[in-house]
């Protein structure tokens, strides 16, 4: 599978073009970004090219890979998947769900895969906890906290314009929402209320009668910073279990892994651009709730 990788950031350069030059069966063919400077020094330790028109990267490639800010990702999603491109996603999708729709309308039209890098969920250890805990019955609600703390020194991620602008609900919002709806089924009302910061509280109530409970935050101080999903309900409870996080370069590798197979066989995967704009409908749902 040729791949085309759109964006020239730390995200990128760090995590997709290595384990795209470095996947079985997979040919990084070139590196597109609005900087061409930057475009030439991710692709410098790959045999790859840096393009100067992405829509000439699109015509090269049968996949594409996205790591830029999601609303520039919407848009040029919607122009790959038309191009015929398979597309692999970051999270979120979009910044809103028309956007979301959009690119679910373009894989739908263009008959193209799609997979949306959600990390926890191509955690090989991850994945079989959140398999079997699925596979319980009588679940009624869950507990989710995901508190990061941006302004840490030397942290990557800290001169994000989209982060600082958007905060916790849509960075790291995706990745709790993508553990809780295979357990709990999807969202039909939400509530949302701010903490400090960036802070937010969600309440969610799931088809079904379940419910949740989320606290997302990008701007904790360094000791509060941490991670816990759980589940309750008539199996008791269920605690994601510490110390199985995977390195984002081999989970990346996974979900390269996932995208050749759905191309292949034609059948969607779980974190396919269907899901991810389902997780977009909600976090768009608790935006307009804490501007109402």
């Amino acid at each position: 599978m040729r791949f085309g990788l759109v964006g020239t950031g730390y995200w990128a350069a760090e995590v997709h073009a290595p384990a795209l030059a470095g996947a079985p069966d997979v040919e990084l063919v070139g590196v597109w970004g609005r900087d061409a400077a930057k475009a030439a020094d991710v692709v410098a330790p790959h045999d790859a090219r840096a393009y100067d028109d992405v829509d000439a990267l699109f015509a090269d490639v049968d996949a594409v890979s996205f790591a830029v800010p999601p609303d520039v990702q919407a848009s040029l999603a919607v122009r790959a998947a038309e191009a015929g491109c398979h597309l692999l996603l970051e999270k979120p999708v979009a910044l809103d769900a028309g956007a979301a729709a959009a690119v679910v309308e373009a894989c739908a039209a263009a008959g193209v895969a799609s997979i949306v890098f959600l990390t926890s969920r191509f955690d090989p250890g991850i994945a079989r906890w959140l398999e079997e805990t699925a596979a319980e019955s009588g679940w009624l609600g869950g507990q989710a906290t995901l508190l990061a703390a941006l302004d840490t020194p030397g942290n990557p991620f800290g001169d994000s314009p989209w982060r600082r602008e958007h905060g916790a609900l849509w960075d790291v919002g995706p990745h709790v929402l993508s553990l809780l709806l295979p357990v709990l089924g999807e969202v039909e009302a939400v509530r949302a209320a701010r903490g400090p910061r960036d802070t937010v509280h969600l309440a969610l109530r799931h088809t079904g009668g379940a419910s949740s409970q989320l606290v997302l935050s990008l701007t904790m101080p360094e000791t509060a910073a941490g991670q816990r999903v759980a589940f309750y309900g008539e199996p008791g409870w269920r605690e994601l279990p510490t110390g199985l996080a995977f390195e984002a370069r081999d989970a990346f590798a996974e979900a390269i892994r996932a995208l050749q197979q759905a191309a292949a066989t034609g059948e969607a995967h779980p974190c396919d651009v269907r899901f991810g704009a389902r997780i977009v409908d909600v976090l768009d749902a608790a935006a307009r709730d804490l501007t109402g």
